[in-house]
């Protein structure tokens, strides 16, 4: 068939009633795969009731040329009125919302797809187009990796919020963190555990912020928050409890546990700063600081 190319884990998509009703109600014989995290990003992959395999291979109908997925990684069907994915046995196993599929699962509305490193979002329904258009334009501002958002939206917010602190008189704060030693973790458990991680980092993070903070995922292991109206104490306070809540956090992948700490590094916009850049860099500075004087810590 030819295709249209248009762990306790605390990453894991949560429905509430209401969007579990929402999700039951978008029952179709077709749907889209789009690539949120991986090769190919905003790809898309039209899904319809005859079944199809995605894996390294290319004669699969969706392949992927990637080493962490197998030749034949999983295959997606509709069976009895809902699709359905079933792993072929692959290496590094199936996911759904980061749940591995043990043999198959059902495949429903707004569901990740994790094959090896490229994860895939599920969409179903008569909107399917407004649905793929509105998923593209989320993906400007979003990790696909981590969900939240990217370097892109980071800079937006910090330049907007460096104009209303010279307009008002206002103060803000910027956080800077990276995970300590992300490198030994990608060689001694592989990528696809470094993959993991920093998805349980950003969740485990952007629960404890407020709405107003802004916490996005800036490069490969470092993450920027910043924290409107919070001085340099108060920002002190939640990089520390931010750090504490890391090392606390039981990181776990495929079973095997990973520890997992930051180092910190804290801001606060000063009036003699003319740009976004100055207190970026003076973060920047002493999140270096964390690191050069032992990690897993905070420096202000």
């Amino acid at each position: 068939m030819q295709f249209k190319d248009q762990t306790t884990n605390p990453s894991q998509t949560v429905l509430t009633e209401a969007t579990a009703a929402r999700a039951s109600k978008k029952t179709s014989d077709s749907g889209l795969l789009i690539v949120i995290y991986g090769q190919d990003i905003g790809r898309r992959v039209q899904v319809s009731t005859e079944p199809l395999i995605i894996g390294r291979s290319p004669n699969c109908e969706i392949p992927i040329d990637q080493e962490s997925i197998s030749r034949k990684h999983c295959q997606i069907r509709f069976h009895d009125g809902e699709f359905r994915v079933r792993d072929l046995e692959s290496t590094n196993g199936t996911y759904v919302n980061d749940d591995i599929v043990e043999d198959e699962g059902r495949l429903r509305h707004g569901d990740q797809l994790k094959v090896g490193r490229t994860i895939m979002k599920f969409i179903v329904g008569d909107d399917i187009e407004v649905q793929y258009h509105e998923e593209i334009y989320r993906l400007m501002t979003t990790d696909g990796l981590t969900q939240l958002h990217n370097k892109r939206y980071f800079d937006e917010m910090l330049d907007k919020e460096v104009a209303r602190a010279k307009r008002y008189k206002r103060t803000f704060s910027l956080l800077m963190f990276d995970i300590d030693h992300f490198k030994r973790i990608n060689d001694k458990f592989g990528h696809l555990a470094g993959d993991a991680i920093l998805r349980q980092l950003g969740a485990v993070t952007l629960g404890r912020l407020r709405l107003n903070d802004v916490i996005a995922r800036i490069g490969g292991e470092e993450f920027a928050l910043i924290t409107p109206e919070v001085n340099l104490e108060g920002a002190g306070e939640l990089a520390g409890k931010i750090n504490r809540l890391v090392r606390d956090t039981r990181f776990e992948f495929e079973g095997t546990r990973v520890e997992v700490t930051v180092s910190v590094g804290v801001a606060e916009w000063q009036a003699h700063y003319e740009e976004a850049e100055d207190v970026f860099k003076a973060a920047d500075e002493k999140l270096f600081e964390a690191k050069r004087t032992g990690r897993n810590r905070v420096c202000l």
